[in-house]
């Protein structure tokens, strides 16, 4: 109890809230060239070391530690920190971080990482904490923002990996002939001849108004349609859903290209069947449009239904459908960095919102490889997985929260 104790003594005799307030000034508001600004910065800046001495001095041997954790976490952020240390009795040795809807929020942070979310992932990576940044996006897009907000030389220090198209394809800088892995590559030549037939078609034979509601996003592999809307705007919504449905029908069409099945007639029946009964969003989308079919899931030809069982369709609400592997999940591409990052006994935190990162994050808890993290407006089932947990929810658009929890958690780790 005497870590318990010396936080309670801590966050009941010093101002740590007007210390986080020094820090996050002097932190995310560097000096700039006016006289004023700069006197503002340097009065903040000695405020926080006569803050952070007076707890090195109430605490000899944990000072160091606990005037970090005062100047970084909240009260309740350190608490939970402690709790996960009790419970696991490890550090966190890898991040792996979904970014739309997780790190940035089109809501609420005007689809860009925070600033306090930035300096963060900085601070881990000054730590030796790995990042693996997983996401369904191209990897140039990702890149893209990743060095505006945390500068090349991290992006590229072999300390970070990008898991891109939602697995496909693995990115990490700085090692050599591993530095990118085209994972798709190594599927057989059925499934490749799918997505080939699909991507090929899918504008091409499209209907005219879904041709000029959505636009296929430049991916290296999966299938991807994205509204030419705002996202989660109901226009959004409704180009997807009709993408969904199309895009079903024709994911059926080019499996039985590629199998010894004679009935073109039922191959969109057939899809729409057989993924209503695996993904409840996914039936809610048609039972909506009035498109489901009669068709038992049990009648789909067994040749279909193998083919069908290797590749996911996702739908993500008023923001994209799309087609991608199962064998090429985001637990394949994690898998794949983990092994170029050399963490061979991983404690990660993965936050997420979605189908795809839940599969991550069941994977660690199976695993006991961490903890899960998501936003409170994320999909049903990773709200229930992460609540089942370890209860790591945060408000939409702050991943600061668990970021910041998980920092106190692995300061606190190094404490004797």
């Amino acid at each position: 109890m005497e870590r318990y104790d010396q936080l309670y003594r801590l966050f009941d005799e010093f101002d740590t809230g007007q210390l986080r307030a020094y820090q996050d000034f002097v932190d995310l508001f560097p000096p700039v060239d006016s006289r004023v600004a700069l006197e503002h910065w340097q009065n903040a800046s000695e405020e926080l070391a006569d803050g952070k001495d007076e707890i090195r001095e109430a605490f000899p041997a944990t000072g160091e530690t606990f005037a970090d954790i005062a100047a970084t976490a909240t009260r309740e952020q350190a608490f939970t920190a402690l709790d996960l240390l009790a419970k696991y009795d490890r550090a966190v040795n890898a991040l792996v971080l979904d970014v739309d809807e997780t790190l940035r929020s089109a809501g609420r942070t005007d689809n860009e990482i925070p600033r306090d979310t930035l300096h963060l992932l900085t601070e881990f990576h000054e730590a030796g904490v790995p990042i693996v940044v997983c996401t369904g996006q191209t990897l140039e897009n990702v890149k893209g923002f990743l060095i505006q907000g945390l500068g090349n030389e991290l992006v590229h220090s072999g300390d970070v990996s990008i898991v891109y198209e939602a697995g496909t394809g693995v990115f990490t800088p700085g090692h050599g002939g591993d530095t990118k892995q085209l994972l798709y590559e190594d599927l057989d030549a059925e499934i490749q001849a799918v997505f080939d037939a699909v991507r090929s078609r899918v504008l091409s034979d499209a209907p005219e108004d879904l041709r000029r509601g959505c636009h296929l996003q430049g991916n290296e592999f999966n299938v991807t349609l994205k509204p030419n809307f705002e996202t989660g705007s109901p226009r959004a919504r409704e180009v997807i859903d009709d993408a969904l449905i199309y895009m079903l029908d024709l994911l059926g069409d080019a499996v039985l290209g590629e199998v010894a099945v004679d009935d073109a007639e039922a191959a969109g029946a057939w899809a729409r069947a057989y993924y209503a009964a695996q993904d409840p969003e996914i039936r809610t989308v048609l039972e909506g449009a009035g498109a489901t079919v009669d068709t038992d899931p049990g009648d789909v030809p067994e040749a279909v239904a193998a083919v069908f069982d290797r590749i996911d369709v996702a739908y993500y609400e008023a923001d994209a459908a799309e087609i991608g592997s199962l064998e090429l999940n985001k637990v394949a591409g994690v898998e794949a960095a983990f092994d170029v990052l050399g963490i061979e006994d991983p404690f990660s935190v993965v936050m997420g919102d979605s189908k795809s990162d839940l599969r991550v994050m069941e994977w660690v808890a199976e695993n006991d490889y961490g903890l899960a993290a998501a936003p409170e407006h994320a999909s049903r089932d990773v709200l229930e997985h992460v609540m089942n947990t370890d209860e790591l929810v945060f408000d939409p658009g702050d991943a600061t929260d668990v970021l910041a929890t998980v920092y106190a958690l692995n300061r606190l780790a190094r404490v004797e």
